[in-house]
C-alpha cells in the first residue's frame, strides 16, 4: 500500500519547534492552499484549505530556521489520520463551531519563497508570489 500527498502553500504563521523526550526534533506549522474558480452564477469562488504540517529531524531545524509566515513551500509526505475517526482531526473553534484539519507528515519540505521575500515578510496570505519568466522563455517559437 502507498500513500503520497503533495501541497503547494504559504504558512499560515510562524513554525514551532519543540524536541521529543529522546531528543529528535518536530517543527509544526499550518499551510493554507488556494483555489479560485467561477460559479454557475459567474461569481468568484476563493476556496482555502489548511493543513498542519509535521518536520522531523534536521529537516525540522531547518525549516523552524528558515520558515516564518507568509512563506511559500512545496511539501510531500503522507497524511496523518485521527486515530479515532480514520479520517482529519474534527475540532471545536472558540465560537462553538467544528472545524477539520487534514494532518501531513513531512518528507520534505522545499522553500519556495526568495530570500527577499522570506525577509519582507512574504506578503499577504493567499496573494500570489511574483512570477517570473523561466530562463530563455522568450526564445520558445509557439
Amino acid at each position: 500500500m502507498y500513500q503520497h500527498i503533495t501541497i503547494v502553500g504559504r504558512l499560515g504563521r510562524d513554525p514551532e519547534m519543540r524536541y521529543t523526550p529522546n531528543g529528535q526534533a518536530v517543527t509544526s506549522f499550518n499551510v493554507a492552499t488556494d483555489r479560485q474558480y467561477t460559479d454557475g452564477n459567474g461569481q468568484r469562488v476563493k476556496e482555502t484549505t489548511w493543513f498542519r504540517v509535521s518536520v522531523w529531524g534536521k529537516q525540522a531545524e531547518t525549516t523552524n530556521q528558515y520558515l516564518k509566515k507568509g512563506s511559500m513551500v512545496l511539501v510531500d509526505g503522507r497524511l496523518t489520520c485521527d486515530p479515532k475517526t480514520g479520517g482529519p482531526r474534527i475540532w471545536k473553534r472558540q465560537d462553538g463551531t467544528e472545524g477539520a484539519s487534514f494532518e501531513i507528515s513531512a518528507n520534505s519540505v522545499r522553500f519556495l519563497s526568495t530570500r527577499s521575500e522570506t525577509s519582507a515578510g512574504g506578503g499577504e496570505l493567499g496573494e500570489e508570489a511574483p512570477s517570473v519568466p523561466a530562463a530563455g522563455e522568450e526564445d520558445i517559437p509557439f
